[in-house]
């Protein structure tokens, strides 16, 4: 696959910094008590997705590459898991919830499309 240049150049890399950053934001209110627990989960799961699909980047195959986005996939769904938890818990508002579900839906739709275009190769 001719890869872009760089990693910062990927659409699924984008959405998933854009992930990152509205879980670090939504998080901020969480309790005090919630400062090292489910907070910190959430933030380092969607730091991983982005961090990840650059590792991945920066590898010299596409087996490598595959490698790592499975396991931004993984770090992902870690996440999605993590949101519905602080959801029901009181956490975070439904609203929220969904808005980063949502965004968590596009990056995962996006990463499954570059594993299904490198299957391909």
């Amino acid at each position: 696959m001719p890869r872009t240049r760089h990693f910062r150049d990927l659409i699924v890399w984008q959405k998933a910094m854009e992930l990152a950053r509205q879980v670090y934001l939504r998080t901020e209110e969480f309790p005090q008590a919630e400062t090292f627990g489910l907070r910190m989960q959430m933030r380092r799961s969607a730091v991983a997705v982005a961090s990840h699909i650059a590792e991945g980047h920066g590898k010299l195959t596409d087996a490598e590459l595959r490698k790592s986005l499975g396991l931004a996939r993984g770090s992902l769904y870690e996440f999605e898991t993590q949101n519905e938890l602080a959801c029901g818990l009181g956490f975070i508002d439904q609203d929220s919830s969904r808005q980063l579900l949502e965004l968590a839906t596009e990056t995962a739709k996006l990463i499954n499309g570059l594993l299904a275009k490198l299957e391909s190769q």
